[in-house]
């Protein structure tokens, strides 16, 4: 029977290798971490903003360092006091001695090893929160104070945040010095329990006192910032404080915190007498005189004081909340203009509006991407986003609002011919701007391009095509090389029988190089790719760009900013370039409203999550930022130059946002008013746009975004606001704007569908380069008059749908393998009252179908029409020419109703029977080139007997 015990010399021969293999096994993990890392240093070096990360670095590691020696020096000079000023010849009892046999031997281990290790979790804590510090030390006065201690609010938004979390972090120490301290003294005889009597050496004593009294006034510090911290506290009937906070919870702070004083005293008395009753029962007095101070007493005024008269006793508070909440969120000078609404559509209303009715948008983004895709998507590795985004361009020297897309890369319409090679060096980009205009469309319901094709071709001009950087852009790709290297980036397929292809090599400097082995290590161990090592078409020349999201990069750049959801391209200066709307937030502006960001611009209505990490009750558009589509290089430019929070970020990361003044006059064009901030001010002045106290408190008057009428059955949510170009009333001419409407705010059967307010704000930044026009971000609120009902959307949606004539021609327009869309519904302030747009779609259900647009809806008041066109449906609203040309009739105004027409608008005999065949026909041609284009030959057939049958009525009536 052999031995297993294995013998010195093998165990010898294990020892190095296992230390090898483990030594191996630290330095990989090293070098993944420092790969990581390396490829980030490349990363923000190429993009120009490495700053960004070194300052993050150097603030994280200088606060980690802070937090280690604060916590561990503390500690181990406790632990060292009690020990070397133990009693030499102390009796202890056999249980300490036991103790003291299995301390010792890791006496030198624990005295060091416990404070790093408390000193670790402390720096770990303060590096996460370096930015608290840096706001305080670098802050900026707002020049406004608060009501309660006329403090400069920068102390709310910057300082006592800090203060609080530095007190926090200082009683943490303290107490674990404390406790540290306690253990060491008893464990080595200075404490010791003794026939129920608690012997305390004097050197204990005093350590132990001090150390309380520390802690006590660390508390009086902490109790004392309580007071300041009621003006953000939202547990009241507002947020801020109120009439119990004011005249009971803070003057019990201020008298708990001079009483903690006091009991501090009392301890470092007791550290030079020894005596612990008057120590003691002083703490004692501290803890019932919180619990009176800070809850009793307040819940006693609240509950039979305020509650009985809380209108007239929270009265001056409640103002104080409305004021600071519309301050905070930028609707303080937001201008209400009463709009006595007319719902009576008389005849020539419209001619004063001509301007705003010949501006609305009757393509719907939300509905018209299928349309791109079928009509310019061209391959099936190019896709459009699912929604597509409007802006605004001069053509021939007038404003056109315009429906826009870009035409980015979808790696998966390559099917199996994905490869590594394909998907990274071949498939890289998408390619070009496409864009329709807003206002109107082809005979048969398409949408008319002023930019489309491959190449790009229109109104835009010249710009560069290639899109590299987009919302749907692969992980990664590889771009560039030598111009002697045989270019193998597919550019876009050309034209002609042949279906030749353009291939091209990325120009631009976007990503970093792969110019050295070791960087392609790191990219390859990054992105989990051997073949980026590997690759002989990866060269010296190679860029690797990545991160290439818009949002994803501008936040990376700027991570001490919120961004807007919906960020959009345009063509500027020549290239396409994303632009993204950035804001400064905090939750610590006092008296205003704490909201859930995340929230307030969901068009879900559901209550926010009580668990939500994005509350905010001050928020500004404070930067905007631009993505070059091509190269992906980000800039950013100051926008609110008067933002205290934005100049003390700015203070933080000097020279990473150039001014306003840099802004080119065609990207002052293209900038607008920011959809979340929009949304946010909406919700916001849903309930403050009462600014009378007493009014507000009984929430007589609150509004509510009316809910879409046009979501699915199963969804409920927020009808979403709309940019449109318009005059409002109270404005001198018309203008790029961002509106919504506002109901009542009701529940159950008591809600009323009807409008009682209008927000629009003035999305125009003009086009000078540098200045901003003066009337860009004006809020107007148009409020509607009590005694007038003006139909709200979903009630004007309703009529649509119960109209007979209407009913009747939708179904007839959905038989078949047809569906009906309703497009967005749009209200103007036209007319003297508020009228409703609404383009109605029909798509075919084969695969490869798009929604055409056919009819269109308008509403004012209770009245209706469904017609063909915007300009004959405005005309049969309102009995007259309304103004508005009609593009599908070369550009022309619709023609003036005939003086002979009788009061139902018919022209009489022959006229009519040949106007309506020719009307006939028109609808059946373009019903016959839809089918024929949606491939629905049933559908085809049926228009093409329409047709026929419709000529031959003309023929007739032309004869007679």
């Amino acid at each position: 029977m052999s031995n297993a015990t294995p013998t010195p010399g093998r165990l010898g021969t294990r020892r190095p290798l296992a230390i090898t293999i483990g030594v191996l096994v630290v330095l990989l993990i090293a070098f993944f971490a420092f790969a990581s890392v390396y490829a980030d240093v490349l990363w923000y070096k190429q993009l120009g903003y490495l700053n960004v990360l070194t300052a993050q670095w150097y603030a994280a590691a200088a606060f980690f360092v802070a937090g280690f020696i604060a916590m561990a020096v503390p500690v181990w000079l406790s632990i060292q006091i009690a020990y070397r000023r133990r009693p030499v010849y102390a009796r202890l009892n056999s249980q300490l001695d036991r103790y003291q046999d299995v301390i010792e031997p890791l006496r030198k281990l624990l005295t060091w090893g416990v404070p790093a290790l408390l000193g670790v979790f402390a720096g770990l804590s303060t590096a996460t929160r370096w930015q608290l510090a840096m706001l305080s030390f670098n802050s900026v006065s707002i020049g406004q104070t608060d009501p309660q201690f006329n403090m400069d609010i920068s102390f709310y938004l910057f300082n006592l945040p800090f203060y609080q979390a530095a007190v926090a972090l200082f009683s943490a120490i303290v107490l674990l010095s404390g406790l540290a301290a306690l253990i060491t003294n008893y464990v080595y005889g200075s404490i010791a329990v003794a026939k129920r009597e608690l012997r305390v050496a004097k050197a204990a004593r005093i350590q132990l006192a001090v150390i309380a009294a520390i802690y006590i006034a660390l508390q009086a510090v902490s109790i004392w910032l309580d007071q300041f911290a009621t003006m953000t506290s939202d547990k009241g009937l507002i947020t801020g404080a109120g009439y119990t906070d004011v005249n009971a919870t803070i003057p019990g702070l201020q008298i708990l915190s001079v009483i903690a004083i006091l009991v501090a005293l009392l301890f470092i008395v007791t550290a030079f007498t020894g005596r612990w009753r008057l120590p003691l029962v002083g703490t004692a007095m501290l803890v019932v005189a919180g619990l009176i101070l800070t809850m009793g007493y307040p819940w006693v005024m609240q509950r039979f004081i305020v509650d009985p008269s809380e209108r007239s006793l929270e009265e001056p508070y409640i103002a104080r909340n409305i004021d600071l909440t519309r301050e905070a969120y930028g609707i303080s000078d937001v201008e209400e203009i009463p709009y006595n609404a007319t719902t009576d559509a008389t005849a020539g209303a419209l001619r004063a509006d001509a301007e705003t009715t010949a501006s609305i948008r009757i393509i719907d983004p939300a509905l018209v991407s299928a349309s791109f895709a079928q009509l310019e998507q061209f391959k099936q590795y190019y896709a459009f986003a699912p929604e597509l985004d409007v802006d605004r361009y001069n053509i021939d020297g007038k404003s056109q609002d315009a429906v826009v897309a870009v035409r980015e890369l979808n790696q998966a319409g390559i099917g199996s011919s994905q490869s590594w090679y394909n998907n990274t060096l071949v498939y890289t980009h998408g390619y070009g701007m496409v864009s329709a205009y807003g206002t109107e469309r082809s005979t048969d319901g398409q949408p008319v391009f002023l930019e489309a094709g491959i190449p790009s071709s229109g109104e835009l001009g010249k710009f560069e095509p290639r899109i590299y950087f987009g919302e749907n852009s692969p992980l990664y790709s590889i771009v560039g090389g030598t111009s002697s290297t045989k270019p193998v980036e597919l550019d876009y397929p050309a034209s002609g029988e042949q279906n030749e292809q353009v291939y091209t090599t990325f120009a631009g400097n976007g990503g970093p190089k792969l110019d050295n082995i070791f960087n392609r290590l790191v990219y390859a161990l990054k992105f989990q790719s051997e073949e980026i090592l590997l690759s002989d078409a990866v060269t010296n020349d190679s860029q690797i760009i990545y991160s290439r999201n818009p949002l994803e990069r501008v936040k990376k750049v700027a991570p001490y900013l919120t961004l807007d959801s919906d960020p959009y391209p345009t063509v500027v200066d020549g290239k396409v370039l994303w632009v993204i709307d950035a804001y400064t937030t905090s939750e610590n502006y006092p008296y205003s409203k704490v909201e859930s960001l995340s929230s307030v611009i969901s068009d879900q209505p559901e209550a926010s999550n009580a668990f939500t990490l994005d509350n905010v009750n001050y928020i500004r558009n404070s930067v905007k930022a631009t993505v070059d589509a091509y190269d992906g290089s980000v800039t950013l430019y100051t926008w609110d130059e008067n933002d205290a929070v934005l100049k003390t970020w700015q203070k933080i990361y000097p020279s990473n946002i150039k001014p306003m003044s840099e802004m080119s006059a065609e990207l002052m064009s293209h900038v607008r008013y920011p959809t979340d901030l929009f949304k946010a001010q909406r919700s916001i002045l849903g309930q403050y746009h009462v600014t009378d106290a007493g009014s507000f408190y009984s929430s007589d008057d609150a509004w509510v975004t009316p809910n879409d009428p046009t979501a699915a059955t199963d969804t409920t949510k927020y009808q979403s606001p709309y940019y449109l170009t318009m005059k409002v009333p109270g404005a001198d001419k018309p203008a790029y704007s961002i509106y919504s409407t506002f109901i009542p705010k009701a529940s159950g059967t008591s809600s009323r569908n009807v409008l009682t307010g209008y927000l629009v704000a003035d999305a125009d930044a003009g086009a000078e380069k540098g200045k901003r026009s003066a009337d860009y971000g004006k809020l107007r609120l148009l409020t509607l008059p009590k005694d007038v009902t003006v139909p709200g959307p979903g009630q004007v949606q309703n009529n649509f749908n119960a109209d007979p004539a209407v009913s009747k021609e939708l179904n007839l327009l959905s038989q078949g393998s047809t569906n009906v869309l309703k497009g967005n519904l749009l209200t103007l302030p036209v007319g003297g009252g508020l009228l409703y747009v609404q383009p109605v779609y029909v798509q075919s259900t084969g695969n490869t179908s798009y929604p055409l647009l056919k009819k269109i809806l308008v509403a004012f008041g209770d009245k209706i029409a469904f017609e063909d066109t915007l300009p004959l449906a405005l005309d049969a609203l309102f009995g007259g020419n309304a103004g508005v040309d009609d593009p599908t009739n070369g550009g022309a105004e619709a023609p003036e109703p005939d003086p002979a027409a009788d009061n139902g608008g018919n022209t009489p005999s022959t006229n009519s029977t040949l106007n309506q065949a020719l009307q006939a026909a028109k609808a059946a041609l373009a019903d016959r080139e839809a089918a024929r284009i949606a491939g629905d030959w049933a559908a085809y057939g049926v228009a093409d007997a329409a047709l026929t049958e419709a000529l031959t009525k003309a023929l007739a009536a032309s004869n007679q």
